[in-house]
């Protein structure tokens, strides 16, 4: 009985502790005095951005950082100075409230910080300068709701002594974090763009709600990781802190951790193998400031975009240093502006959209004559061969225009066609408007008519002599090269003309978010006959193939090539406004003819001509790309960013590739002229940056401005042949209708 009664008695005490320890714990921990429990947001990492094939362009690597909740520092510092019986340390701001400046003056967290933490920061070798401004906004703006990131790149030996150190410095956590990393450097950087931290967010006291712990997501600042930041951003986790009566951490509260999720993985319309071989065609031709755009004509799909100078976008991760902020901001080539989705004058390339507008007015097969120059109001305008050689074309057919680059024959057949007609086409073509690509800083140009010059200037009346301007890609015209490689690709494709995009497809592991079919802009097969578009394919054919054409310098041997040059008159503004000639030359062009697989576009800034400059870079661009059916594959590398400069070129030729014959140094020569527009075009390469990254300032030093080195670029521009193909000179071929022979153009590339 004895026995019976102790252990019922040791029963009854051990129901009544479980009963208080474990099932009604959560109730008395509650009782307890400053005891609870936190909730701590865990940011997500960013899904990948990968090329149309998988090559990862954008990833996640782990880094460390130092957070620091400032109310807890400050909770602290008021207890122990209590404790000590000193007064808080306060500093006096100038401060505007309804309009009436004032003193008012707040907690000092730059003391208090140094005090409490900084001190012990140094103690363990973990130091880093920082200012004083950015604690004491971070401090004013989020209190203790969001952690100011005191460190963001510690090395791991740095991570393991903080982590061993750190439970006696108040408010301070050390944590692991997915850091954004561009493993190809400066490969397509102007399309990806770079993320931005989180601390230059001001999140809303919305999204801030049912957090004691708040950690934002890196967001995207530029390019498509601000395009698509909404997939790329990562589902955030969450980890529940439990704290003492003293509001020491004691431990996690593993029952209630959600692991965070990745982001949705984005897949470009980008073929990493074409970006390269476009991108290293600039290179090697040493152009210091161009853009190569490279377009497939089936669907508007955009599978290269480059643009020269560029930058490392990891520059930007976790946070760019000021003095390399500096550097880019103030270099005067402008690294950061993407020049293959800004306005330029398009000068002769712009004829092929006029082409178009005379389809429409029924003209596409008369004949003007080109007598050296066409008279509008009081003055002549005349074309390049006169102002070359004081000769005419005679009687041309619109062919055979677009062949010799006739100035006067489209100052006439622009205006034969109506200012109407080349506006319709414009909105067609995508021109005069954003085409559409997913890239905020995308400029739409600009296509003149009567309404604009109204709008725009409106002490000017609109004339013959503007529609005649216009009809030559000169005046007020303003085109980028992604506009200009849709036009291409539209008369590749026999008059579709497809919205140019780069988002390919969203995935969530396997299972695919988003697919983003082809989207039909506009159709100028409706309305134009296959035998009329086939003249302008005509003429772009004979601008490559014919002896007296423009282009040779686009030729490739086995391939039928047809393009179109252009010479746009510009000027260049220095820092004390000095005007300087800046020609911009083009090339735009789709092969192969029969069956067009690639549009491409080549924009160099400061060269003589187009035929000279611009047609051997997409020369190299295309037969490369072309090569990759057959086996050939370049390697993709990562690149170091492209030196821009302002050395004029000449010619470009690169080593082991032969001179067409009759290729001479200013073959085409049609830059536009004597037109009645008051317009010059100036430009001064001003930066589009729409948000400016997040800098890690340095204390004691100065950012290091300027240009970036370049090197001395001679008249000719001899370079290193990196192609694959060692041809010979180039043989003149007609359009037939048999398919052209490749077989000994493709033989050598196994040489």
């Amino acid at each position: 009985m004895f026995a019976l009664a102790m252990m019922c008695g040791f029963g009854l005490l051990v129901f009544r502790l479980w009963s208080l320890q474990i099932d009604r714990r959560e109730e008395f921990a509650k009782m307890v005095p400053g005891a609870k429990k936190e909730r701590a947001r865990i940011p997500g990492p960013r899904g990948e951005i990968k090329d149309r094939n998988g090559v990862v362009l954008a990833t996640n690597k782990a880094s460390f950082e130092v957070r620091i909740n400032l109310a807890e520092v400050v909770t602290e510092f008021k207890r122990q100075a209590k404790i000590k019986k000193i007064p808080l340390p306060e500093v006096t701001l100038d401060i505007i409230k309804q309009g009436i400046k004032r003193q008012d003056s707040e907690l000092d967290i730059f003391t208090i910080f140094e005090e409490t933490i900084a001190d012990r920061m140094r103690e363990l070798g973990v130091h880093k300068d920082y200012t004083k401004d950015s604690l004491r906004v971070h401090y004013r703006s989020f209190n203790g709701a969001v952690p100011w990131v005191y460190r963001d790149d510690l090395t791991f030996a740095e991570f393991s002594r903080i982590a061993e150190h750190n439970l006696g410095l108040p408010g301070v956590t050390v944590a692991e974090r997915a850091s954004r990393v561009y493993p190809l450097k400066s490969v397509a950087c102007h399309i990806l763009g770079y993320v931005r931290l989180p601390d230059d967010q001001r999140a809303s006291v919305e999204d801030r709600k049912g957090w004691d712990y708040y950690v934002p997501d890196d967001f995207g600042g530029a390019g498509v990781e601000k395009s698509f930041d909404t997939y790329l951003r990562g589902k955030p986790g969450v980890r529940v802190m439990q704290r003492d009566q003293r509001g020491r951490p004691v431990g996690e509260v593993d029952e209630e951790y959600e692991e965070p999720r990745k982001g949705n993985d984005v897949y470009l319309t980008l073929d990493a193998r074409i970006q390269i071989i476009a991108d290293k065609a600039l290179r090697d031709a040493k152009v210091g400031r161009g853009a190569v755009v490279v377009i497939e004509p089936s669907s508007g799909e955009v599978l290269a975009m480059v643009s020269v100078p560029s930058y490392d976008p990891n520059q930007f991760i976790p946070s760019i240093q000021q003095s390399d902020w500096d550097a880019l901001r103030d270099n005067k080539t402008v690294p950061l502006l993407n020049r293959a989705v800004q306005g330029h004058a398009p000068g002769s390339t712009f004829k092929i959209p006029i082409s178009f507008a005379g389809c429409l007015a029924g003209i596409q097969m008369s004949h003007f004559n080109c007598s050296g120059s066409v008279t509008y109001g009081n003055k002549a305008m005349q074309c390049w061969i006169q102002r070359q050689s004081g000769g005419s074309h005679g009687t041309l057919g619109l062919s055979d225009a677009i062949k010799y680059s006739c100035n006067c024959f489209f100052y006439r057949y622009g205006n034969a066609a109506g200012i109407s007609n080349i506006t319709k086409v414009g909105k067609i073509l995508g021109l005069g408007v954003r085409t559409g690509i997913e890239l905020e800083d995308e400029n739409p140009g600009i296509l003149p008519n009567p309404d604009w010059l109204r709008a725009n200037h409106p002490q000017e009346r609109w004339s013959d002599g503007a529609t005649a301007n216009t009809s030559i890609g000169q005046g007020y015209v303003l085109a980028s090269p992604l506009q200009m490689a849709s036009v291409s690709a539209t008369v590749a494709n026999g008059g579709k003309s497809w919205s140019p995009h780069l988002l390919k497809r969203v995935m969530d592991h396997d299972h695919a978010v988003l697919e983003n079919p082809p989207s039909l802009r506009g159709d100028m097969s409706a309305s134009v006959k296959p035998e009329e578009i086939e003249v302008i394919r005509k003429g772009m054919w004979k601008v490559v193939n014919d002896p007296s054409g423009t282009g040779k310098g686009a030729r490739i041997t086995g391939v039928e090539v047809a393009g179109k040059t252009g010479t746009a008159q510009n000027w260049r503004l220095d820092e004390k406004r000095v005007k300087h000639d800046d020609n911009h030359t083009w090339f735009i062009c789709f092969a192969p003819y029969k069956e067009p697989k690639f549009a491409v576009t080549v924009l160099v800034q400061n060269g003589k001509s187009g035929g000279s400059c611009a047609a051997p870079v997409a020369r190299r661009v295309l037969e490369q790309c072309l090569a990759l059916d057959k086996g050939y594959q370049p390697v993709v590398e990562a690149l170091p960013p492209a030196d821009g400069h302002f050395h004029p070129i000449t010619s470009v030729t690169y080593e082991l590739a032969a001179v067409p014959e009759g290729l001479g140094a200013d073959e085409d020569g049609d830059v536009g002229g004597g037109g009645s527009s008051s317009a010059e075009p100036v430009t001064n390469d001003a930066p589009h940056v729409r948000t400016t990254p997040n800098i890690k300032p340095k204390a004691d030093s100065a950012g290091s401005a300027g240009n970036s080195s370049v090197q001395n670029v001679p008249q000719a521009v001899p370079v290193r042949r990196v192609g694959i193909f060692d041809r010979g000179r180039s043989q003149e071929s007609k359009p037939s209708d048999g398919a052209p022979s490749g077989g000994g153009f493709f033989r050598r590339i196994f040489r």
